[in-house]
C-alpha cells in the first residue's frame, strides 16, 4: 500500500507491455520477451531514482467490461511477480489491466504483493474507443473485501486520458472526486494539458482533503511546478525517448528526478 499520510510525493513510471496471451495481437512465444522488457524498464526506473512503476497492458483492442481472459491474467501475474523479485522492496509496483479490468487487477496485485492499482472508472460512466465504460463500485469493493485487498491502494481516474467526465468545471470534478473516494478510492487521478487549469483542479481537490495523482503532462522542465500541490505523478512517454511504449530511458528518468527533488 502507498503511504500518503506523511505528505511524501511519488513519481511512478509506466511500464508498457507487449500484447499478452489471450488477446488478438499477441505474438506467439513473446511472453519471455515481455517479462524481460518489464523487468528492464522497472530497473531503469529504479536506477534513475523513480519511486515505482505501473505495469500497464497494451493489447490494442479491449473489452469495456470489468472482466478479461484467463490467459491474460495468468501472463501479467508472471510479469508482475518477475518485476517484484527484481526491484528493491521499497520500490512501488502497480497493476492496470486495461481498459477497466479493476477486479482482475486487484487479484493480480494481491497475489503478487503489489502496492496499487489504477482504475479507469470506479464511479460514473465514460466514453472510450471501445464503447461506454460503466463503473460497478459495489461489485469492486465486495471483491476487494473478499480478497482482503484493502491494503492495495486504489487510484481512480476522474478526468484524464482514459476517463472522460461529464462536465469539466471544477464543481463537476470535485463531485466526481467525492463519490470516488466515498466508494473506496484512496486517491483520484486527473490531468489537463493546460498547466494553470491543472493547478486549479489540483488545489480544489486538495482543499477537499483528497489525495491527487497527475495522470500525465509532467516532464523535467515543469515537474517542480506541476507537482507543487499534487501527491503523485504517473509518467509514461517522457521516459520513453524512442517513442510511446518503447523502453524506459534511465537518463531521462534521472534528469526528471533531479528537478523533482527541488520540491523535497
Amino acid at each position: 500500500m502507498i503511504d500518503f499520510s506523511k505528505g511524501r510525493k511519488y513519481i511512478i513510471g509506466l511500464v508498457h507491455l507487449l500484447p499478452l496471451p489471450g488477446t488478438p495481437f499477441y505474438r506467439e512465444d513473446s511472453l519471455q520477451e515481455n517479462i524481460q522488457k518489464a523487468v528492464t524498464d522497472a530497473l531503469a526506473l529504479q536506477h534513475g531514482g523513480a519511486h515505482g512503476c505501473l505495469i500497464q497492458t497494451v493489447d490494442r483492442a479491449y473489452d469495456n467490461q470489468d472482466d478479461t481472459d484467463y490467459a491474460r491474467v495468468a501472463a501479467i501475474t508472471l510479469i508482475v511477480q518477475a518485476v517484484k523479485q527484481a526491484v528493491a522492496p521499497e520500490f512501488l509496483v502497480g497493476v492496470q489491466l486495461m481498459w477497466n479490468c479493476i477486479t482482475p487487477s486487484l487479484a493480480v496485485a494481491k497475489v503478487c504483493g503489489a502496492d496499487f492499482i489504477r482504475c479507469t472508472a470506479l464511479v460514473g460512466t465514460s466514453d472510450s474507443p471501445y464503447g461506454t465504460v460503466e463503473a460497478h463500485p459495489l461489485a469492486v469493493q465486495e471483491y476487494r473485501r473478499k480478497l482482503q485487498a484493502m491494503d492495495v491502494t486504489m487510484i481512480a481516474e476522474i478526468q484524464g486520458y482514459h476517463f472522460k467526465g461529464n462536465g469539466d468545471e471544477i464543481k463537476d470534478l470535485c463531485s466526481r472526486a467525492y463519490f470516488a473516494t466515498y466508494a473506496g478510492a484512496d486517491a483520484v487521478e486527473i490531468v489537463d494539458k493546460d498547466e494553470a487549469k491543472n493547478e486549479r483542479m489540483t488545489k480544489a481537490l486538495k482543499e477537499m482533503g483528497v489525495t491527487v495523482v497527475l495522470g500525465g503532462g509532467t516532464n523535467a522542465e515543469n515537474v517542480a511546478r506541476r507537482m507543487r500541490y499534487a501527491d503523485m505523478a504517473l509518467v509514461g512517454s517522457y521516459f520513453e525517448k524512442k517513442g510511446w511504449g518503447a523502453a524506459v530511458d534511465e537518463n531521462a528518468v534521472r534528469a526528471y528526478m533531479q528537478n523533482f527533488r527541488s520540491l523535497e
